[in-house]
């Protein structure tokens, strides 16, 4: 996938070219971080993904777009095997383009769990069903699927389709964080503690896709003009590999006892009521 996510070789030889060596060496910290983040993540991705079944047998529906972003990083970072050990074929880039983009596409699912919990509190708890979470899961899968079918018969413009559709979940995590956070202010039947993981997923989730995302979007958008820049390439390139890692970092956040020691000695940016009577709305905990 020539202009996709992943059109970096490994190679670890240097060559005669001082701007070739230069590359050998940037292309030998890219093999060596890529090797880290896959012996991390992968064992931590999977005892997760176990956790998280034993809720979904419980018949809670919040964690089932956690265990598929938990198992679209599996997908990157069997990718990330196959390319660290010169197995890469057309097909792992095209794979890892899917994981990376169904990730996002997960990312956005949980945000707008979130928000719908607070915002649509009545909607949420009557029309959430385990049934249409795989539905919506179906969807996010199938759309990374479509777009590498289109992809060959639009060569010539897919990195700024893909600019494009990576810059739209940046005005849906900042309208959830924001609207969220208007309607915790005036909320007087939510908990502290469940107002500090609510906010903190929003947070963490807009962090994590502008930390990690944002300079693979500048990249393509480079691309698409005909500038290249070996140190920047490499760059996004690292930093887009840590996206298991932040998911990780992600389901921290979220998960309500982890949340609670974490955030213990934090003032929570929400202003909280002082009715001790005030009944509290208590949301799933994933």
């Amino acid at each position: 996938m020539e202009a996709g996510f992943n059109n970096t070789t490994y190679n670890t030889d240097y060559y005669d070219d001082t701007g070739l060596q230069d590359d050998g060496h940037m292309n030998f910290i890219y093999y060596v971080v890529t090797c880290i983040i896959i012996s991390i993540s992968l064992p931590l991705v999977l005892v997760t993904i176990y956790a998280l079944l034993s809720l979904v047998r419980q018949g809670q529906v919040a964690p089932i777009y956690v265990i598929n972003l938990l198992i679209s990083d599996i997908i990157q970072l069997c990718c990330m095997i196959a390319f660290v050990s010169d197995h890469e074929t057309l097909m792992t880039d095209d794979v890892y383009s899917c994981g990376l983009l169904s990730s996002v596409g997960f990312m956005v699912c949980i945000s707008l769990e979130r928000y719908l919990v607070i915002v649509h509190p009545l909607w949420y708890r009557f029309k959430r069903t385990i049934k249409i979470s795989v539905a919506v899961c179906a969807v996010v899968w199938a759309f990374p699927v479509c777009f590498l079918i289109v992809f060959p018969l639009v060569t010539d413009t897919v990195t700024i389709i893909l600019s494009i559709i990576l810059i739209i979940p940046f005005p849906l995590f900042i309208f959830f964080l924001v609207r969220t956070l208007r309607a915790l202010s005036s909320s007087v039947s939510v908990r502290s503690d469940e107002k500090r993981r609510i906010v903190g997923t929003l947070v963490v989730v807009l962090l994590i896709y502008t930390l990690l995302f944002l300079p693979t979007i500048i990249r393509f958008l480079l691309q698409a003009t005909g500038f290249y820049s070996s140190m920047f390439f490499y760059t996004s390139s690292i930093i887009v590999r840590l996206s298991p890692l932040a998911d990780m970092l992600l389901y921290i956040f979220i998960r309500k006892q982890i949340m609670g020691n974490c955030l213990a000695s934090v003032c929570c940016c929400i202003k909280e009521s002082n009715d001790p009577t005030t009944s509290a709305v208590t949301v799933d905990d994933i």
